[in-house]
């Protein structure tokens, strides 16, 4: 791999990376839910579905998964209706402590739960899928040894995409000050609901080259 080669590689992450999707929008509402430095266990989760994909590309997996007839399809569906119930549970989320006499407050998810939920985000987006099977292969030279190549890709896409990570769980706990009145909460929530929503829609279109 030239440094040309690489270069590219870093402009096309930082693009793509950058661009917000379901990834993003999953951390950007774990900071606001629960913090910035929490919020971390979800980037984690995240991470490790990314990092399951592109190793699933280097040993050819992904382009096997692909060309069995109806497997896209079924993660396809899987990840819209997983898109669609995250959007209609942040629009029904509630906004307002429980009324002490009624009852305690919900406890705080898991890390676990937060690690869980932003790994099965990121595994069931089929774009995830397409991008580890066609994209990434593009930038390694098959003349020369290919487990050093996806190391430096590997590790160059993990950097990028931890660094708008922690953009966006920055702009998260920034928001998290203005949430503080009922209303404006909701408001946040609903809006989240619908980019999910759209996001899980969107992904109909997907389809594999």
């Amino acid at each position: 791999m030239t440094l040309h080669t690489w270069w590219l590689f870093v402009a096309a992450v930082f693009v793509v990376s950058g661009t917000p999707g379901p990834n993003m929008l999953h951390v950007l509402s774990r900071s606001v839910e629960m913090g910035a430095r929490r919020s971390t266990i979800a980037m984690a989760g995240c991470l490790c579905a990314i990092f399951l994909l592109m190793g699933s590309s280097a040993a050819g997996l992904t382009t096997l998964l692909l060309a069995l007839p109806g497997s896209f399809e079924v993660l396809r569906y899987a990840g819209v209706a997983y898109l669609v119930y995250l959007g209609v549970k942040s629009w029904r989320s509630p906004v307002a402590p429980l009324d002490p006499t009624e009852g305690e407050l919900p406890p705080a998810p898991s890390s676990l739960a937060v690690f869980r939920g932003g790994f099965t985000i990121a595994i069931s987006n089929p774009k995830a899928i397409l991008f580890a099977a066609a994209f990434f292969p593009q930038f390694i030279d098959p003349t020369l040894p290919k487990v050093p190549q996806f190391a430096i890709l590997l590790s160059t896409f993990a950097v990028i995409e931890t660094g708008w990570y922690c953009a966006y769980a920055l702009g998260g706990r920034s928001l998290a000050g203005y949430l503080t009145r009922p209303a404006i909460k909701q408001a946040f929530n609903r809006v989240t609901g619908v980019f999910f929503i759209g996001f899980g829609l969107a992904l109909l279109k997907a389809r594999p080259h």
